[in-house]
C-alpha cells in the first residue's frame, strides 16, 4: 500500500490493528508531552516493521507511529502476524530486530542528552538517509524540529552552519546532502554504535 507522508499508522493508547513493513516509506516512532511537544525515540524503514506490541503481546502503545517519509510498505492485520510470527525463524528474526530497535532508542535517548544539536540533527539526518534511496530528504525545518524536540530556530541554525560548510543544501522543504563522508564526521558516535548494532543482529536487511 502507498502510506502519505504524516500519516498516523498508530496512536498512543489505541489498539494495534496492523503491523506495518515499510519497503520505500521511513516512519517516525514518536511521543509526546501533555503540552503537545514531541520527540522521536526511533525511525523505521525497509530494515523493521511498525506495530511491535503486537509481538510483545502489549497490543497497545504509549507513542505514535507516523510516516515521516512517503512510500510504500506491507500491511498484514493482527491476528495473521500473531499466527505467521509464531514460527521459530519468524519470531527469531523479529526478536533480533527488537534488540536492534531497543538500541537505536537508547542511543537516541543519550545522544539527545549528551551531543549538541549540530551532532543530533547529523545522526538523524544519517539515519534517514540509510532508509532512503537517494542523497536528500523532503522535510520542513518545523517537522525536523519537532522530531529532534527543538525549537525550529534551532534547527535553522544548525542547517545553516551545514550548508556554510558545503555539506548540505537546504532550500524550503528539501535537504540534499553534498557531502555524505563530511556529515558523518560532524556526527556525533551514536550514529556508528546504532548501525553497528543492526549490522550485528540484521546483517542481511
Amino acid at each position: 500500500m502507498e502510506l502519505p507522508a504524516g500519516t498516523a499508522l498508530q496512536k498512543s493508547g489505541e489498539a494495534v490493528r496492523y503491523a506495518y513493513f515499510p519497503c520505500t516509506a521511513v516512519v517516525s516512532i514518536q511521543y509526546s508531552l501533555e503540552n503537545g511537544s514531541t520527540a522521536e525515540i526511533a525511525l523505521v524503514g525497509q530494515e523493521g516493521m511498525v506495530g511491535i506490541a503486537l509481538l510483545l503481546g502489549g497490543g497497545s502503545m504509549t507513542g505514535n507511529a507516523v510516516v515521516q517519509s512517503a512510500g510504500q510498505a506491507f500491511r498484514i492485520q493482527a491476528d495473521d502476524f500473531r499466527r505467521d510470527a509464531a514460527s521459530p525463524a519468524a519470531m527469531l528474526l523479529l526478536l533480533r530486530y527488537l534488540q536492534a530497535l531497543w538500541a537505536q532508542m537508547a542511543q537516541t535517548a543519550i545522544c539527545n542528552k549528551y551531543h549538541v544539536l549540530e551532532q543530533q540533527l547529523c545522526r538523524w539526518m544519517l539515519l534517514s538517509l540509510d532508509r532512503l534511496p537517494g542523497s536528500s530528504l523532503d522535510l520542513t525545518q518545523e517537522s525536523i524540529a519537532g522530531m529532534l524536540g527543538v525549537r525550529r530556530e534551532c534547527i535553522t541554525e544548525a542547517a545553516a552552519k551545514l550548508q556554510r560548510a558545503g555539506v548540505i543544501r537546504y532550500t524550503r522543504g528539501h535537504i540534499e546532502i553534498l557531502d555524505r563522508p563530511g556529515l558523518e564526521q560532524r556526527s556525533c558516535e551514536c550514529y556508528v554504535a546504532i548501525q553497528r548494532e543492526y549490522d550485528r543482529l540484521l546483517p542481511h536487511r
